[in-house]
């Protein structure tokens, strides 16, 4: 497969066949040639692999699939992607929702971004800005403001949004060695993933996550009906960030932790 593109987009796909928008893809990958998107079907049973299947032989240069023989949750098929990703060269590679809440032509701005030298971590964020069009539910609106603020006091960051499911990153050993092993949690990866950009950082003394990090106002997002996230794995999510609390506060379960982001190869930046 013969792909050049700059940039790769993995698009995790459990069971999507009713949201996923074939046609707006189509029309993205007819406008845009240097962006490619990596599907991974994580273990449908439904056809959203003949759907993702369809895609490929209509943009083949610019599409790949990697199917899943079973589910293994969002968490683990975007790291798959991101694996995947690493191995065809892409100067950066982000993740995007496959039922496009953030619409695709959001992945140009986001990139843009990443020019500036300084700059390795581009992450849409949805903020309730006048002029800006971001429809989501009142419940989950402010559920998703408590959840934030709890992340960024285990973070130790001033993060708006974690969990908005766009987010671009430059392609550096970095991001090798942060997507090198599956994740403690599911729900709440993109934490998690944050958790680990400040492990590497602080072992290898290297700049803080604040000042290589953009958080970007999407000016357009759609609470997209057909969600699998329900009201109870809000309790999850808490559940799950108690574990990253504890991982990079608890000593032994740190240094556990920290030892094995420490061996890897690829550390170096």
């Amino acid at each position: 497969m013969g792909i050049m593109q700059k940039t790769a987009i993995i698009v995790p796909c459990y069971n999507e066949s009713k949201r996923l928008k074939i046609n707006e893809f189509k029309n993205y990958l007819y406008e845009e040639t240097s962006v490619s998107f990596i599907f991974i079907n994580d273990g449908s049973t439904d056809n959203t692999l003949e759907l993702i299947n369809k895609l490929c032989s209509i943009a083949p240069s610019q599409v790949l699939c990697k199917s899943l023989e079973k589910n293994r949750g969002k968490a683990e098929a975007v790291r798959q992607g991101f694996l995947r990703a690493f191995e065809l060269g892409f100067q950066n590679i982000g993740y995007w929702d496959a039922d496009l809440s953030t619409p695709l032509h959001l992945i140009n701005g986001l990139c843009e971004l990443l020019e500036e030298d300084k700059i390795s971590i581009v992450m849409g964020s949805r903020v309730r800005l006048l002029g800006y069009n971001i429809k989501r539910s009142t419940v989950r609106h402010y559920l998703g403001r408590l959840f934030a603020t709890f992340a960024s006091l285990v973070l130790g960051l001033h993060v708006y949004d974690t969990q908005c499911g766009t987010k671009i990153f430059k392609n550096n050993n970095e991001l090798k060695a942060v997507f090198a092993h599956p994740f403690l949690i599911n729900w709440i990866f993109d934490v998690e993933i944050l958790a680990r950009f400040k492990v590497i950082r602080k072992l290898n003394n290297s700049n803080l996550l604040q000042n290589t990090t953009l958080e970007y106002p999407l000016d357009e997002w759609t609470d997209i009906g057909g969600s699998k996230v329900k009201f109870i794995d809000f309790f999850k999510a808490i559940m799950e960030l108690t574990k990253i609390y504890l991982v990079l506060n608890f000593p032994i379960i740190k240094k556990k932790y920290m030892e094995k982001f420490r061996c890897e190869d690829q550390l170096s930046i």
